[in-house]
């Protein structure tokens, strides 16, 4: 069984076979000069087996979310961050490279490649990661990254793709991303059964948000939906809300 609850920005609860992994935890109302725009329920996502880290960048390695978190989960980040993350009290830590397989309670995590500038941020600069979550299910989390080769059949009989499709502005910023028209190419490479967005409908900036949800942040899915139909009419794409799940 697999259950995937999109929390929200890149935070998915992928729970399979059991196994509870909580990928790039953001668990705050307010993250700087960003303001939550959807529902935020934390209370069952405290006690994860593990936390899947995709890169660096502050809104997906979040001090005061993993602080949140039990220190007993095992955490899984790209080498260079393991200091960190011990000395936020973790007491398992797995810094991990392209390639590298963790078991966690029978299923496996496999480090796969991503397309992202993970600068140099926390005092080091670390190689940006997806991850390959196999199990009596396949999942793979892309974490944020651009379109690069390799996603061509990247995980053979792949069940869900969680793929980012936007990100927190009005546009992208800087550093490489997927917007809705390449994260349906990127669909379209990896063939799964299903594609779930991510990254997207979450957080804006603050000064956007009085009295209003801006366009911005409703408008990427519907965008996705419609060029992965053009794309690769094959794939079931569910559009999850964010605290929303998704059972198979």
């Amino acid at each position: 069984m697999a259950r995937i609850r999109f929390v929200g920005h890149a935070t998915v609860l992928v729970d399979l076979d059991g196994v509870r992994l909580l990928t790039d935890p953001l668990l705050r109302r307010r993250v700087a000069h960003l303001r939550r725009v959807a529902p935020l329920q934390v209370d069952d996502l405290l006690r994860p087996d593990a936390v899947l880290i995709s890169h660096g960048h502050y809104d997906h390695l979040d001090v005061p979310s993993l602080r949140r978190l039990d220190r007993g989960a095992l955490a899984v980040a790209p080498r260079g961050l393991g200091p960190l993350l011990r000395r936020l009290g973790f007491e398992r830590v797995a810094e991990v490279e392209l390639g590298d397989e963790i078991d966690v309670l029978g299923v496996t995590v496999r480090a796969t490649p991503a397309d992202h500038d993970s600068e140099r941020i926390f005092g080091v600069r670390t190689e940006a990661l997806s991850y390959a979550v196999l199990g009596t299910r396949r999942v793979f989390f892309a974490g944020d990254t651009d379109l690069f080769p390799e996603l061509e059949g990247l995980v053979q009989e792949l069940d869900v793709a969680l793929v980012p499709i936007w990100g927190w502005g009005a546009g992208l910023g800087r550093g490489r991303h997927l917007d809705p028209e390449k994260a349906a190419e990127a669909v379209r490479r990896l063939r799964p059964r299903v594609a779930v967005p991510i990254h997207w409908g979450t957080y804006a900036p603050l000064h956007l948000t009085i009295g209003r949800v801006p366009s911005f942040v409703r408008t990427p899915a519907a965008a996705f939906e419609q060029a992965v139909r053009e794309r690769a009419p094959s794939v079931e794409v569910r559009v999850l809300e964010p605290s929303a799940s998704l059972e198979l």
